[in-house]
Order: C-alpha cells, then structure tokens, then sequence
C-alpha cells in the first residue's frame, strides 16, 4: 500500500539525510528560548556521515557528568557509546553508524554524585509499546500529505465566523475488536475511515483526541505524558497517525490534541530529575511538585523547558498538521498556590500567586504558534476568572484563541440535576452565564470529566424516570446548542450511554439499537446538522447581538425562550425550551415583528420518542403584547418541550 500515490496515505521516507550536528546557532537560539524547530536537531535522526548511514543523537543534559546511548544494539551496554558533551548547554551528542529504523533505545545518565540510570528520549519520535518504555528509532522527516486543500482553506479560517461542533474522543475505548487477546484497540488507520464517517453522519465539525503523546499507564488517559514528542504506540507508527490526521482532513474534518504542559510524572524513564537533578522542572518542590497529583511542574523560567514545550506545540502543529491545541489544566500554570495549602508554594517577587513566567510563557506560546499558523486553534482549559485568556498578549491578555466555559458546565449540570419542582427556584442558573458570554471567546463543554468519577454519564444526572430522563436529556443539549458559544461533546452522550465512561472498555453501541437511546441520537443529530446549517447560531457567538432573551425569567414555569440572529438579520431562530414535565397547552411567545415563525425543529417528533401530535408547521405572530413586545403567537409545549423557528 505504500506505494500507492493515489492512497493519499502519508508514509515517512527511509532515505537518510545528510549529517547534521549540533551548532552554536543551535545553542544560542535553544539556550534563548526561540529554537522553534529545535525537535529536528535533538534526539534521534537517521543521517549519512560521509558513506556511513547511522542515527545521530543529541539530548540535553546540563549537569550530567556522562551521558551513553543503550540499546538492544549494544546489549545495553552503558560504556560501549559514549556520548560527547558540548557547551555552553550540556548538550550530548553521537553518531552510531549502522543503527536502522526500528532500534530500541535510552540514554544511560551519570549524574554527578550516585549511580547511573537510564531514561528515555524526551525527543523521541516513537515509544516502545507500553508496559515497555524505551525509545525507538524512527523516521518522520518526510511524511506525504496529501490535506494541501484542507491546509490552505485553514490558513483564512476564522474560529469567530464559523461552526465548531466538537467530538471529544478516546481512541482506545471509543470501539474495540472483541474476542482478542490483546487490548483490542482500533490503530489509527482503523480508527480513521470509522470514526470520518460518523463524525460526518452526526454533523460534528472537529474531533478532539485524549491521550496522544506517548504516556505509560492507561488510567492517566494520557495526562501523564512521557513521550512529548510520539504519538502514543498503542494504535500504530508514527506514519500511521499522519495516515490518520491526512484522511480526516480529507473528510473535512478538523483534529485537535490535548496537549499537557502543566505537569509531568515522576515515572523513573521520563523527564523527572532528568539529568539527576531537576531538569525540566523547578528545583524549589515548593514550586515544582503538584501535591495532590504527585507529578512535577515545568519550570517555566527556563529558556530550555520553555523552548522544549513552545517546539512541542508547533510540532504538532506543523509538522502533523493538527488544527488545534487544548491546553490542559491552565489554572494550575497561572497559580502558584493551586492545589496547594499555605507552606506548600511560595509567592512571586510581588508576593502575590500568579506565577509570572507562566503567564508570560502563555504570551510567548500563542503568539508565536498562532502567529506562524493562521487558522490553528489555541484552546485554554482554565477553570477561573482569570480575565483575558483569549486576550491579545500586547493587550495583557493570554493570547488563546477560546477557552473552556466551566462555569456555564458547572450551572448547567447543577440545575440539570434538579428536580423539575425545585427549579423554578434555581432560574438564573441558565442564564447567568449570558451575562458574561462575550467577555471571552468561550466553548461549551461537557466533556469526560463530567461523565467519571462518579458524576454518573449525562443521562443519569437527569432526574425521574424513564421517559423523563431523556426529554430532560434533549432539552438540555437544545438549550447548549442555542446558547453562544462554541460547543463539545464527550463520546457516547451524543446517544445518552448509561454507565459512566471508563478507557478499560469500548461504548455501549448496543444502546442504539433502543428505542430511547436511539431518539436521543436522532435529535442531537439534527441539532448539530441545524447548528452547521444555520448561521444564526454561529456567525455571532463573539457579539452580543447575534443573541437575545425574549423571556429569561419564566421561572414559574421553568421555560426559557432566546434568539439567535444571523448578521444580515435573515433566517434568525427562536427557541423555545421547557423544563418542566408540565404541559402548557397555549404558550404565548412575544415577538418584536409581525412576521411568520416556521418550526423547524419539534421535540415532540416520532423520532425524537414524542408523541407525533399534529401541529402546524407556520405560526403567524399577531398584534398581542407578550413578553414585553407588540406581537405574539401561542404554541402547545409539551412536556420538556423543545420548540425551533425560523423567521
């Protein structure tokens, strides 16, 4: 299949390149921080030196007193290939001629004071397949792509203009092949054509992946990441993530990674104490050890870890052609006391507990990622107030392009769980967070963190029984797809799952195949295709205008109805959602325009588990005030009823 050009498939070339060393250029811009392809240089890369084909490696070690290449090549022997250092850095070099694509190996550390040990490559480019944890000689320098259509629309792409429906999904537990007697999990090149062609079933406009870069113990879910530079091994090669990234790209499908430059773990072969001293993290525990988590922090001080992290971005960005980045626990790199208890952190220069070189490590990363990527995402998970997140940087703001809305998902859930009696008393739980939409450019998420843990999976946070727990189910996902911003989904609530999420196993598929799960499905099915279709629910997320309550305070009867309006003020849509297990038979909807109001989308479809009642398909607004507005028109809401026109 490799050489089928008309396959599109992305394979990496096994031509070696010429020699390359290490250069004071090299250096320099590494030790300022502004090595931006510095992951070309450093690790292992498959080279001719003169008529010998071999693998050069380079790896920062500053306070080592030796550093040796170890390998199956060698037997593991740590005196057979010594490494050269070179200054100013500390960085270790050496060509071993003969090595091929597919060797196993570690760098094996003399640390000044105590015994040697051995870790793996924070450059590699490929791990062994976990439980082992050696690098492997590999070969990405010349992957073929054939998305040049998707890369070049994605350089005028705007985030603020367009639709972003995103799938949030764990390749390993997504689907899996029974009956084997390994894990089961799809590869990349399985997973790819499976998951395009539902993703385009559904009308989701972006995949994003957990657990990509290379990461030891599954519960982690690749929070834990070991191998910042390889795609994990567990579902395939390098080349076959690049397979995997190149065919949904040409299913006009958009990727974006969790990347996490928070924190790292202390696993004996990755970056902890690298060097035999803290290396990649600060050297104060105060400031470098996460206490709740038990992981290490980057020190973001460091020109080198800054630069390793900023390169790491860009790589996949660049060099993989991923669309996006989802920052990873942001709060906990803007904070010097999160997590933490008095004692346990120490302040910043001004004695307060932002840390500082986070922040500016923040401007530094999303100016230059953005910057040399027009059309990349930067996405901010940061759970506080912190203000201007997507800020521009020259503007003292963060620079990301959107950030995860947890406080709109924090009262979402809470008042979702409510029984329907108790609501009218907790109203304002949905619409508090319209009073602070547009202070950031914000995704609405319910994401894997709100379906583990015990938090029960989205259906069971509905209350009652039955019936009422997936009308609840519906109204709720009507009213996140009509409120601004953009909107994710975690894997398997788009067909109501039962159990909580759990990476040990695959989806519960077979719901579908039931009457309720299967409506589920159906009508958040066509909320995504009416979400692509109707630009009145995205073209204006960023502006006030583009939204508007007719009636927030409906309290009594626990029903909420809203506007979206388009920029030229055509096909806007009105929503009309019901809370409550009541039926009001003669709802009146206030109107500013004596127009005609077409449904679009009725909850009480036969597909969607309704009743099916007759209703007309037109309502004229007449002259009756209602709601605060000249006009009105009555509509019979059913029983958590969800209502959608067009006008």
């Amino acid at each position: 299949m490799a050489g089928k050009k008309s396959t599109g498939k992305p394979e990496a070339s096994r031509k070696p390149v010429k020699v390359f060393e290490i250069g004071e250029l090299d250096q320099y811009l590494f030790g300022q921080g502004n090595h931006y392809e510095i992951y070309k240089k450093m690790g292992a890369h498959l080279v001719k030196d003169g008529n010998q084909e071999g693998v050069y490696f380079a790896v920062w070690a500053p306070h080592a007193k030796s550093v040796s290449v170890v390998g199956d090549f060698n037997q593991w022997n740590e005196d057979a290939n010594p490494m050269e250092r070179n200054e100013p850095l500390g960085i270790y070099t050496l060509f071993v001629p003969g090595l091929k694509k597919g060797e196993l190996y570690k760098y094996c550390i003399e640390p000044q004071n105590g015994d040697r040990f051995l870790k793996a490559d924070p450059f590699a480019n490929e791990a062994e397949f976990r439980p082992g944890t050696a690098s492997r000689v590999t070969d990405i320098s010349n992957l073929k792509w054939t998305d040049g259509d998707w890369m070049e629309k994605r350089k005028s792409w705007d985030h603020k203009k367009e639709p972003m429906s995103i799938y949030e999904a764990h390749i390993g537990s997504w689907k899996r092949h029974p009956g084997r007697d390994d894990d089961g999990f799809y590869t990349y090149r399985e997973f790819a054509p499976a998951l395009a062609e539902y993703m385009k079933e559904m009308g989701y406009t972006h995949v994003e992946l957990m657990g990509i870069a290379e990461y030891p113990f599954d519960g982690s879910w690749g929070y834990q990441v070991t191998g910042y530079y390889a795609p994990t091994s567990r579902y395939g090669s390098p080349e076959d993530f690049a397979y995997m990234v190149n065919y949904l790209h040409r299913h006009k499908i958009g990727v974006i990674l969790d990347w996490v430059p928070a924190h790292f773990p202390r696993d004996a072969h990755g970056l902890a104490d690298f060097d035999g001293t803290p290396t990649f993290e600060y050297a104060d525990p105060r400031k470098g050890e996460h206490p709740d988590w038990g992981t290490k922090i980057f020190d973001y001080g460091k020109s080198e870890v800054k630069n390793f992290l900023i390169a790491n971005a860009l790589f996949w960005i660049e060099h993989y052609h991923v669309d996006g980045l989802r920052v990873d626990a942001v709060a906990s790199m803007l904070y010097l006391d999160y997590g933490k208890q008095d004692g346990q952190w120490v302040a910043n220069k001004y004695g307060g507990n932002e840390n500082l070189e986070a922040i500016e490590f923040f401007k530094h990363l999303n100016s230059v990622v953005l910057g040399r990527n027009p059309g990349a995402v930067m996405i901010a998970e940061e759970s506080t107030a912190w203000p201007k997140v997507t800020g521009a940087p020259e503007d003292g703001g963060l620079g990301f392009s959107l950030k995860w809305n947890m406080g709109w998902m924090h009262d979402f859930t809470e008042y979702m769980k409510l029984d329907p009696y108790f609501r009218k008393w907790n109203h304002n739980q949905m619409t508090f967070a319209s009073s602070y939409a547009y202070s950031e450019n914000y995704i609405l998420v319910l994401s894997h963190d709100e379906v583990v843990h015990l938090k029960c999976s989205m259906l069971n946070k509905m209350p009652g029984l039955g019936f009422d727990k997936y009308a609840n189910l519906k109204a709720g996902y009507a009213f996140m797809m009509g409120h601004p911003g953009k909107k994710l989904l975690f894997m398997g609530q788009d067909f109501a799952q039962l159990r909580e999420w759990s990476e040990a196993r695959e989806l519960d598929w077979y719901l579908l195949a039931e009457e309720w799960h299967q409506a589920v499905h159906e009508f958040y099915k066509d909320l995504l295709h009416l979400y692509k279709k109707k630009k009145a629910m995205y073209e204006m997320d960023s502006s006030p205008e583009g939204f508007e309550w007719v009636n927030a305070d409906d309290g009594y009867r626990s029903v909420y109805s809203f506007m979206r309006h388009s920029k030229d003020n055509k096909k806007n849509l009105l929503f009309v959602i019901n809370f409550t297990p009541m039926e009001w038979a003669d709802y009146r909807v206030g109107v500013s325009r004596r127009k005609q109001y077409k449904l679009i989308l009725n909850s009480d479809d036969v597909k969607y588990g309704g009743k099916g009642e007759e209703r007309p398909t037109v309502y004229k607004a007449v002259k009756q005030e209602c709601d605060g507005r000249p006009y009105s028109f009555p509509y019979k809401l059913p029983p958590y009823g969800v209502a959608v026109f067009e006008f």
